[in-house]
């Protein structure tokens, strides 16, 4: 028995209000923060469904988006490093696609079912840009899904699937593009979207022999709140108790990511015996059906949608997005570095992507970053890894710069933060008000980039208030 034994998301902090893009509009749309990408967005949701299981057992993982920071380079390892897995695993990126997250989804059902894997991470995220003051960049919402497949413990079991494909230039966006492109709305719906996957879902109750009967909810992707529950509508199904709502109110289209989130969402409040429908869209279909089991009730312990929707801060300012996005120019940061070193990045990728600190073997100090002598008992080179990603903290001390970012993220704030169980360290705090930050303040470890520099995407970890 193959399906979901875990699943997590992510949705960041911040939601930008639509009526600041345009005058009437309705509801807000999530999106990142300055120092927030797709990468960011995937490892903050693969440790959101990793809680509670040892990461030693995941033997790939697949990364879904359409807004990798590299043309030429894989995501999926980064991402492998930042949620700290082994080495020796499967590492994947699916792309330039929309339907991508039900790709790497169903290739991981695939892999454990021949058996070269036992667990797969499926990660999709994405954030992606409409043009400024369009209707796309008022519809889109950055956030990020994660399912671990595996063949035990089982608590979504698969029990079909069913795809097509279809040629048609409804959304899209070309190499040298910024910003997606669509061709007109009517077109790409009835051409595109409900032509498509009605196909899709009406293939695979005929073959497998279902009817919209047999379901207790349904999850589809939907470019509009309005298209999702007039396909729904179409194949027979109740929009009011069987359509998963879409969250476009309070998160928008997130891409990608999007129909993994919505089934997230579904699966919160999801019991055991529940069979849910999913499926996808972007040039074509993937359709499952899916079985919740008892196993469902093991696995509740994860922010998962409900809890990143309902913490939140509501950004008005259209022009401070603007300048989050890269969108508006703004002074350069003054620094006295101008270069990065990619060997030096080599070597420091423990400390930096995984977060690895060492504890010391002969007396049991924890020190970061490591070091071949230990403070405490001066034993050399004694030391074992030591993941501090997943460790809670507090503030020590901390300093305010109002010079180095002006206009980005001014004041920096600077942590001097200790861990619960010993390690300290020094890094920038974010997600924060200057007001709120005091001495013992309760933080916690988040994924995050740098400035880009020399056309190198940096990340390391900031530390952040506990999102409540």
């Amino acid at each position: 028995m193959v399906g979901i034994t875990s699943y997590g998301a992510y949705v960041p902090l911040y939601r930008l209000s639509r009526e600041a893009i345009a005058k009437g509009a309705r509801g807000e749309r999530a999106i990142c923060s300055f120092d927030e990408d797709s990468i960011t967005m995937a490892v903050a949701a693969a440790n959101d469904c990793l809680n509670g299981i040892d990461r030693g057992t995941v033997d790939g993982l697949y990364l879904a988006t359409t807004t990798s920071p590299y043309k030429e380079k894989l995501g999926a390892t980064t991402v492998a490093m930042g949620v700290d897995l082994r080495q020796d695993i499967i590492t994947a990126d699916f792309a330039h696609s929309l339907r991508a997250g039900t790709a790497a989804l169903r290739s991981a059902i695939d892999a454990v079912k021949a058996g070269s894997a036992k667990r797969v991470m499926v990660a999709a995220a994405d954030c992606r840009l409409g043009t400024p003051g369009s209707a796309l960049e008022q519809n889109f919402g950055d956030g990020a899904g994660a399912l671990l497949i595996g063949d035990s413990d089982v608590a979504v079991t698969v029990e079909a699937s069913y795809s097509v494909y279809s040629e048609i230039l409804d959304v899209w966006r070309a190499d040298d593009d910024t910003f997606v492109r669509s061709w007109e709305d009517r077109f790409a719906a009835t051409r595109g979207y409900l032509e498509v996957v009605r196909e899709a879902v009406s293939g695979l109750m005929k073959k497998f022999g279902f009817s919209p009967s047999d379901f207790a909810k349904v999850v589809f992707y939907t470019p509009n709140a309005r298209r999702g529950m007039d396909l729904a509508r179409s194949l027979g199904f109740d929009v009011k108790t069987q359509l998963q709502p879409s969250l476009f109110d309070v998160l928008g289209n997130t891409g990608t990511a999007f129909p993994l989130m919505l089934l997230v969402a579904a699966l919160e409040e999801a019991k055991a015996g529940d069979r849910i429908l999913l499926a996808s869209y972007g040039n074509g279909s993937d359709a499952f059906v899916l079985q919740v089991t008892e196993q469902i009730e093991k696995i509740r312990g994860r922010r998962g949608m409900k809890e990143h929707l309902a913490s939140k801060k509501v950004v008005d300012d259209y022009k401070q997005y603007l300048i989050w996005r890269g969108l508006l120019p703004v002074e350069p940061r003054k620094e006295t570095v101008s270069f990065l070193s990619a060997p030096a990045a080599w070597r420091e990728r423990d400390a930096n992507i995984r977060l690895h600190g060492v504890k010391c073997k002969a007396c049991g100090t924890v020190q970061y970053p490591p070091q071949r002598v230990c403070t405490k008992c001066h034993a050399k080179d004694q030391f074992e890894p030591y993941r501090l990603s997943d460790k809670k903290a507090s503030i020590f001390t901390f300093a305010m710069d109002y010079i180095t970012f002006p206009l980005l993220d001014q004041p920096v704030v600077t942590t001097t933060i200790d861990f619960e169980g010993g390690g300290r360290m020094q890094c920038y705090m974010t997600d924060r008000e200057p007001e709120q930050v005091r001495c013992g303040l309760p933080v916690e470890m988040s994924f995050r980039k740098l400035p880009m520099k020399d056309g190198i995407h940096n990340y390391f970890w900031k530390s952040i208030p506990v999102r409540t």
